[in-house]
């Protein structure tokens, strides 16, 4: 053991600095951004952690996990968050979990620059759908593009309506 007190089987331990990514990367998903916080190999697959910065008003399409918790914690900014049939409007400092086999979605209302922590636990296979995202004109998925429903499923998700409204 070292002076930290932990073995050489145990993940090395990483500092990410604020506005970093945990590889130096940045990912883009339409209108907005992600970087990576603490992988998946960190926690040996419980966790995996982003920070998703929205540029303009919008968010995924309603979706559920079928393996993953997802919990979300806003930093800056309002956002609507839909988790099953029951709708919040979150600001700083708020947060909500959306439960795994619950259909959910959310979308940045603008205003103020947004910025949010997601968590998806256990991890499976969530940094593996953000790495091979592919932005499209502005959105996160054409919802009825049987190509994304196909990869979404692919990830462990289910791909089920359009993004929230705003209006």
């Amino acid at each position: 053991m070292g002076q930290t007190g932990r073995t050489s089987a145990q993940p090395p331990l990483t500092l990410v600095p604020a506005g970093a990514d945990r590889f130096g990367e940045h990912h883009t998903l339409g209108v907005s951004s992600t970087d990576f916080k603490l992988a998946t190999n960190d926690t040996r697959g419980g966790l995996f952690v982003m920070e998703h910065t929205s540029q303009e008003m919008g968010g995924p399409p309603r979706h559920l996990h079928h393996n993953e918790d997802e919990w979300l914690y806003v930093i800056e900014g309002d956002y609507i968050m839909e988790i099953g049939t029951e709708r919040f409007r979150l600001q700083s400092g708020d947060s909500i979990l959306g439960p795994r086999e619950i259909p959910h979605a959310w979308a940045f209302a603008g205003g103020t620059p947004g910025k949010m922590l997601i968590a998806f636990a256990p991890a499976n296979k969530m940094e593996e759908f953000f790495r091979s995202f592919k932005p499209r004109g502005g959105t996160y998925s054409n919802w009825n593009d049987p190509q994304d429903k196909e990869r979404m499923r692919a990830h462990g998700m289910e791909l089920l309506g359009p993004p929230l409204s705003l209006e």
